[in-house]
């Protein structure tokens, strides 16, 4: 099992944090990287010291750090572009066919039990409690995630990229939680870095429910988002100086939605129990990284830290079908526009910061308030939608990477 020991340590330098949040959250920080980048001279963000990411984060943060760039990133939302790998999309909506089989065949064993279990005691346990233990015989994930791993074993074992942590030049963590012992761990650091990135992104992206627990050396991971939000520490810890980090999962305050023209009605218990739960696991998440990087401060005196995440009445956020073409163009320009208006706005908090580290914000390339994310790639406007194709066509590596996120957690709503 090999270290990461002979890196070097991130004293003095860049390092980048990013949360989950599904596809919406992916999007939103795609559009979020490229306004960073394009605004801040000096800043490479294929070229940081230390990468973190949990979740859809883990995905964006393995890519970065293998040299796939932001503007590849935003066009892969909206264009196909001549790629290294055939891609079908639907791949990662593979259903667990095999779970639920296995899963029928224990009913009758199931049902065997919860009658011997009833009939020796049947004043202990009603007959309805008894059968309660038929539910071992649902499945842990209604999708197959070995294609997420096997996706990416592909894109990161060509052109000079790398599916071993040991052998990125950069240090990156991949945040996942240990089901059994419900604690983090992070994969790429000493002694869990000869998981393959690939592998510890499936883990890192095994939301409960969705997908089935990932087994890693006789241990089962599940998506890190349960413990830790953002994770921001692990690079501070290293010694980065500097870390940008970048959180989707914001609660929406629906307040002026209606008068907006947003909502019918100002409450979400009229959209159901998919927009009450998204509700309730953002405020959850959002409130433990309050905490968290409330704490940076007398933690890391030393360090700065600069956090992005949308307002919560910010309803481009929350109420969007993300199936759509339109939708999805929408949001990773409406991110690039609103992270270079919080870089306006908070020019004289943010400005001393960077040139602390060698930094300057372009307040020229800023002060272009009607600058799209499209223009800045080299993309027009007027894009047209991705059109599924009969046979498997040739995407760029990122197209399919967001591609795929989209479609990841689109069956569980937008939370």
């Amino acid at each position: 099992m090999g270290t990461t020991s002979g890196k070097r340590r991130c004293a003095g330098e860049t390092a980048l944090a990013l949360a989950g949040g599904g596809p919406v959250g992916a999007i939103y920080e795609i559009g979020a990287l490229r306004a960073l980048e394009e605004a801040i001279e000096g800043l490479d963000l294929n070229d940081l010291c230390h990468y973190v990411g949990v979740s859809s984060g883990a995905f964006l943060g393995a890519c970065l750090a293998n040299g796939l760039t932001t503007a590849q990133l935003c066009r892969s939302i909206v264009k196909e572009e001549p790629g290294e790998h055939p891609f079908v999309p639907e791949t990662f909506l593979s259903p667990a066919v095999d779970a639920v089989v296995r899963g029928a065949t224990r009913i009758p064993r199931l049902v065997l039990e919860a009658l011997n279990a009833y009939l020796r005691n049947p004043r202990d346990l009603s007959f309805v409690e008894s059968m309660t233990r038929l539910a071992r015989a649902l499945p842990v994930g209604v999708l197959r995630n070995e294609p997420i791993a096997e996706f990416l074993e592909r894109i990161f074992s060509i052109k000079g990229r790398t599916n071993d942590f040991r052998k990125l030049e950069k240090r990156l963590v991949v945040v996942a939680t240990d089901l059994d012992a419900a604690r983090p761990v992070l994969f790429g650091e000493p002694g869990m870095d000869h998981v393959p990135i690939s592998k510890a992104v499936q883990a890192s992206t095994a939301l409960p429910g969705v997908y089935p627990p990932v087994l890693i050396d006789d241990r089962y991971y599940v998506d890190g988002v349960l413990l830790k939000t953002v994770h921001g520490s692990a690079a501070l810890e290293d010694g980065a100086s500097l870390l940008f980090a970048i959180n989707p999962i914001v609660p929406v305050d629906t307040f002026q939605a209606v008068e907006l023209g947003v909502l019918k009605s100002g409450h979400l218990i009229d959209r159901g129990l998919p927009a009450i739960m998204a509700q309730t696991l953002r405020t959850i998440i959002h409130a433990r990284a309050v905490q968290g990087f409330a704490s940076y401060a007398s933690r890391y005196p030393d360090a700065d830290v600069l956090l992005f995440e949308p307002r919560r009445d910010d309803y481009r956020m929350f109420f969007i079908n993300v199936f759509s073409f339109a939708a999805r163009k929408e949001i990773c320009d409406h991110a690039y526009r609103s992270v270079r208006r919080q870089l306006r706005t908070r020019e004289r908090e943010i400005a001393p910061k960077l040139r602390r580290h060698g930094y300057r914000l372009d307040m020229e390339i800023l002060a272009d308030e009607n600058r799209s994310v499209w223009e800045s790639v080299g993309l027009g406007e007027d894009l047209e939608p991705l059109v599924p194709q009969a046979q498997p066509v040739r995407h760029d590596v990122a197209a399919r990477l967001q591609d795929a996120l989209a479609r990841l957690e689109a069956v569980v709503g937008e939370g």
